[in-house]
This record gives structure tokens, sequence and C-alpha cells, in this order.
């Protein structure tokens, strides 16, 4: 395994980060159980869930596998950098159809997800709490004194972002320094071969200010994973067999290049990522161990100049940062 510091902290994760999003829902209790283990022995040490995941599972249900995982395996807990994160609702819309106060990043609502989420992950701490998405209506002063209290009280080490524009990144960096508080070391963005938009001004943003990128989505939903037998992958939907029939010519070069050396498109389209400037390392969700498995030979690749460059070829990306990409 590789490890790199998580943003401007002295923290190292490992550069494969185990996404949970499956546990719950598409992962049984037990299969979810076997994947952290084996994540475990292959050193991830790096696992990243949300309050709302668990698909028919309920709400929270992710975060409650993960620990009675702990819980069945003493001492393990500090061998883990364990993110979650807050914005969606929790309980059920009220009969006028709207969920009062339950969403978004109030300190009413930080301060109640975060005892949740604590409590459905059976733990003394989270160490990377995350802002799911953006939230309009809150003001930053707001935001940070709720997370100053949580980090004041040991119950939050780091905060991070995700699915936040440059300008966010910025502002919420900038209002953090007024107060003398650490502010956001991660930002967690949709970014693979297929959508490069964060190449524009996310990722710049996030090297000045020192955040480290997690790419979710790396395979492009599935586009990027050559395809399956198994009836239940990702790759097998609806949508992403539409969208792979209107990608035909490129995703058959992409296979085609990536079998010629050796490699599984998978682990090529994971391989790109780790070779791209300000990722800290992409969020893998596998629903079985052989998934895992098959995500951390990515470290193994290494991609030469003439590859990056076949790829660029393969899936152009926005041409570098803005203004530059666009401007002259």
């Amino acid at each position: 395994m590789e490890y790199t510091q998580l943003g401007r902290t002295g923290t190292q994760v490992s550069r494969i980060v185990l996404g949970t999003m499956n546990f719950g829902d598409r992962t049984s209790e037990e299969d979810a159980f076997a994947i952290m283990d084996r994540a475990l022995e292959l050193g991830v040490n790096f696992f990243d869930t949300a309050n709302g995941y668990g698909g028919s599972g309920g709400r929270g249900a992710t975060e409650e596998i993960i620990g009675r995982w702990f819980t069945a395996r003493p001492g393990v807990r500090d061998d883990i950098v364990l993110a979650t994160k807050v914005h969606s609702p929790m309980v059920d819309p009220t009969p006028d159809g709207d969920v009062v106060n339950a969403r978004g990043a109030s300190a009413w609502q930080v301060r109640r997800e975060a005892i949740g989420s604590l409590r459905r992950l059976q733990t003394d701490r989270i160490d990377l709490y995350q802002f799911h998405h953006i939230d309009r209506h809150i003001s930053w002063p707001e935001l940070w004194q709720s997370m100053e209290v949580l980090v004041g009280r040991g119950e939050v080490i780091y905060a991070g972002s995700s699915n936040f524009a440059a300008w966010n990144i910025a502002q919420a960096n900038e209002i953090a320094q007024h107060r003398n508080f650490l502010g956001l070391v991660s930002e967690q963005s949709l970014y693979n071969l297929v959508q490069r938009s964060i190449e524009l001004e996310v990722i710049p943003a996030a090297q000045n200010y020192g955040l480290g990128i997690l790419p979710w989505s790396p395979l492009a939903g599935g586009l990027l994973s050559g395809g399956s037998t198994d009836p239940n992958a990702r790759s097998n939907a609806d949508r992403v067999t539409s969208a792979r029939a209107e990608r035909k010519d490129q995703l058959d070069a992409y296979d085609a290049f990536a079998r010629e050396r050796g490699w599984t498109p998978s682990a090529l389209g994971l391989a790109w990522l780790l070779h791209q400037p300000g990722v800290t390392g992409p969020i893998i969700g596998p629903r079985t161990v052989e998934q895992l498995e098959s995500a951390v030979s990515a470290l193994s690749i290494q991609l030469s100049e003439d590859d990056l460059r076949r790829l660029d070829e393969l899936f152009p990306g926005p041409g570098g940062q803005a203004p530059e990409a666009y401007a002259w």
C-alpha cells in the first residue's frame, strides 16, 4: 500500500479509499465485514461513509454496519482514518412534504447529526467530517462555529467538503483563517477520465489551500470498468449501458489500450487518477472482496508520459485550468 498526507495535515492515509455506500444496500453485512477485514490486511486505512448511506437498508444503515464491525474487532478503530458526511435528511418528510431543520449544514443540524453518526459508528470521534454538499442558506461563521465546538470536544478531528465549487473552497478557508481555525483539508469531487471539469478551478483551488482531492465515481459509474458478466454490476445498469453505447468507439479504444498493456480497464481508470496532481486517492465502492483487490492493483501501474498523452487523446480534458483553458 502507498500512503500520503491528507491534504496539508500530518495524517497519513492510504492512496486507495474504501467507500462504503453499498454496505447495507447492494452488499450484505457479512460481505461488508469481509471487505473491511481484507482492506485492513491490504493496508487500506481510509474509510469513507455518510450519514445518509444505507439504500434499501434505510438511512444510517451503512454507519451502523461499520459500527458493529468496530465492536466486533476490538482495537481496530485506531488503525482507521474514518470519514463521514453531513447534509442528507435523516427523517421522513412531514405531512406538508418538508423536512424541517433536518437537512443541510445549520449549527443545529451539524451538531444533531454528529451525535447520530457517533452513535451509529460506535466511536468517540469522526476523523474527517465532510459537508456532503454546499448549503447556500447557511453562513460560514455559523458553520465554522459548529465545527469548532465539535473539534473542541474531540468529537471531530478535521473538516472536509464534498461537491464544492472552487469559490466555496476559497470562501470557506479564508473565513476559517480569520477565525484561527484550520478549515477544510479535503474536497470530495466527481472526477474520472470521462468527467474532468474540476481541473478548471476546483483542483487549483484545492492545491492552493492545501486540500487533498478525493475523487468519487472514479470509474464513471461503471463506464470505465470494461463491462461485467455480473447482472448486478453497476456497469450493467440501464443508464450505463445506454451511455456506453453512446461512447462505444471511445470506450472500445480505451478497453483495448488497457488490455494491450496487461491491465484491466478499471485498474487503469484508478491508476490515471493516482497520477493526477492534487489527488490523495480515489474512493472505490467494492461490492465484493475481489473488486477491492482489483482496485488495489491499480497502485502497481506506472503510466508513462506516452500513456498519459494517449489517455488525454481518448478523453480530452477541459484544456487545463481556468482561465487559460478557454481564454487564450
